[in-house]
């Protein structure tokens, strides 16, 4: 059976539905990054093993063999180092990325870049990203748990106009996209570009998709984020309208999602609900949503005039 060595050290947020731990070494003298993927077990949801869907668990490892983000532009990827299949999983072992501090507009024109490139037609790359995880959260009931909060209301609304606006999204600029582009994510720089990690969900999604994601732990708002990212976007690709439905549906739809995740994670303790909402798992997502109310609103606005 596969272990970590006694003297890695593991790395924060290093878990997932696939992915066993990340974390940090020196091998040769030079710090890597080894990360640890699960192959899927039997009695493992049938997604795992689908190429398409978001939750792949071998896209990180064929992101990293084929090279394909190693020279994109505005965004890319490190060198890989070594990948090793075993009958249990695969081990990825890359480069470590210092921090660039990167700020959030820099970030949004490199993923406006990004989504000018040309990553071909694998058959491993993920569509669908939001649709697909909005289905885990109905297989989960929904926003169950948001419905016994202060924004019940503008939950429910959104969530019976889910299709709607997710079709929307399907009638807008499809383009390549990170998937989760959110600050963790987006540490290195080289020159005008981002050296980005966790290449997991790499695919073709609506135009303005990463910005939604990048602006739900942005320092900056969301307008100027817009602005950014519409600046690196290639001319023509998309109007600045098709930008702000791609951003406004993720960020929206993303943002209640986690935070759905995180109070469902707390409900079945004792006491009351809303004294919950300082638990540290807790609070920072709903923080994240409160920021969200100026695209809610733009999002409860549009669906009406639908």
């Amino acid at each position: 059976m596969w272990q970590a060595e006694p003297g890695w050290h593991p790395l924060p947020g290093g878990t997932g539905t696939s992915t066993v731990g990340v974390w940090r070494t020196v091998l040769a003298g030079r710090p890597v990054v080894i990360k640890r993927l699960a192959a899927p077990a039997p009695d493992d949801p049938v997604e795992l093993s689908d190429p398409h869907h978001v939750g792949y668990w071998k896209r990180p490892a064929l992101v990293a063999a084929s090279g394909l983000t190693e020279s994109t532009p505005g965004l890319r990827s490190t060198p890989l180092t070594a990948v090793e299949e075993d009958e249990d999983g695969i081990t990825l072992t890359q480069d470590w990325v210092e921090d660039a501090a990167n700020s959030g507009l820099f970030s949004a024109r490199a993923l406006g870049r990004f989504a000018g490139c040309d990553l071909g037609a694998a058959d491993w790359l993920a569509r669908d990203q939001l649709r697909d995880r909005m289905r885990r959260t109905e297989r989960r009931g929904g926003w169950r748990v948001l419905a016994r909060t202060t924004v019940a209301d503008l939950a429910d609304h959104l969530w019976r106009r889910r299709e709607s606006l997710l079709g929307q999204l399907d009638d807008l600029p499809q383009v390549p996209q990170h998937g989760d582009p959110v600050r963790a994510n987006l540490p290195g720089r080289v020159h005008d570009d981002v050296i980005a990690i966790d290449w997991g969900t790499l695919g073709h999604g609506p135009v303005g998709a990463d910005l939604g994601h990048l602006s739900l732990d942005a320092r900056e708002s969301f307008e100027p984020l817009l602005e950014a990212y519409g600046i690196g976007l290639p001319e023509a690709l998309a109007q600045p309208e098709q930008v702000r439905a791609g951003a406004q549906v993720t960020a929206v739809f993303t943002a209640l999602n986690r935070a759905e995740w995180a109070l469902a994670r707390v409900a079945g303790g004792e006491g009351a609900l809303a004294g919950k909402y300082r638990h540290p798992a807790v609070a920072p997502h709903l923080r994240t949503l409160q920021r969200q109310f100026p695209q809610i609103e733009a999002l409860l606005a549009r669906s009406e005039a639908d």
